[in-house]
């Protein structure tokens, strides 16, 4: 079943790495006659109880004031390419939360962010934010991060888009997703399920493993390559050898790909605080956007 794109949040702290992700966020937006929406969150914790009443007005003014600029950067953007309402909006409080609460009121479908914020971040470290809110999401996000190509309004292009599987109920929901984004780029999805047994070496029987595990990655690529068929989207899947992250890693240079879409429960599972390893890993690494679908 397709997925429906109504509306987009794209939250925005002034940063080139939040600007980045809202390009992203209002090319989908045109392409599919979605909604935008554009928050700035005042973190709370930064206004300094200890000052004077006079001193913190000055200072929460100060943050209003830089946040509305943001806000009414991105809504600009937007403006200039969409013809459906832009909502801005500026409120205060702890900035993963806010935004999750800002998605359920507003009934928010899909989340863009850049992994860059004000307070940088190294390549194996995801900005705080984008990190905490990846964490706790209902809904998915499409983290963008600096290292890849900016691409203008207008001019991006999903050729490519890669929907790893290991078969996990994680793994069906974001084929729904991958899918649905073809669909609108008349993209091919790629599929690939990695074959590890590495953790097994010291376990007897390992080849009867390796047949069950390469089994269990027909049956999942399978899924795949039906659903994909279903929407009369081109589909190519193939199974691969070797820790997972690293095998979508490869394949994403090796294929061309322009974003991937993957579940963030894998098999291992997740509690709501704990994005699964494979996920982590590639949206810290992949030089393309990465749309980590929750489970919901």
């Amino acid at each position: 079943m397709s997925r429906t794109i109504n509306s987009i949040l794209v939250p925005t702290d002034g940063s080139d790495g939040a600007r980045i992700g809202a390009l992203r966020g209002i090319d989908l937006a045109a392409t599919v006659g979605a909604d935008l929406h554009v928050l700035s969150v005042i973190d709370s914790r930064d206004i300094e109880p200890d000052l004077d009443s006079r001193a913190q007005t000055e200072r929460e003014r100060l943050f209003e004031e830089e946040a509305q600029q943001a806000v009414d950067s991105i809504a600009g953007l937007g403006r200039s390419h969409l013809s459906g309402p832009i909502t801005t909006a500026v409120e205060s409080g702890i900035p993963f939360q806010t935004i999750n609460d800002y998605v359920e009121t507003h009934d928010i479908d899909l989340i863009f962010m850049g992994t860059q914020g004000r307070t940088g971040f190294e390549r194996a470290v995801l900005g705080s934010v984008a990190e905490k809110t990846l964490r706790t999401a209902d809904v998915p996000i499409v983290t963008v991060t600096p290292d890849g190509d900016i691409v203008e309004i207008g001019d991006q292009r999903y050729e490519n888009i890669l929907v790893p599987t290991d078969g996990s109920q994680g793994a069906e929901l974001a084929i729904e997703w991958g899918v649905t984004i073809a669909e609108l780029y008349d993209a091919t999805v790629h599929t690939v399920y990695s074959v590890d047994t590495g953790r097994f070496d010291s376990v007897e029987g390992t080849a009867e493993i390796h047949d069950s595990l390469e089994q269990t990655g027909q049956e999942a690529l399978g899924r795949v390559r039906e659903r994909a068929r279903a929407a009369d989207v081109s589909v190519a899947g193939s199974l691969a050898s070797g820790p997972a992250a690293r095998t979508i890693l490869s394949y994403i240079e090796e294929h061309d790909i322009d974003l991937v879409v993957m579940g963030t429960h894998g098999r291992s599972g997740l509690r709501r605080y704990l994005i699964g390893s494979v996920t982590e890993t590639v949206v810290r690494n992949a030089a393309v956007p990465v749309c980590c679908v929750p489970l919901q």
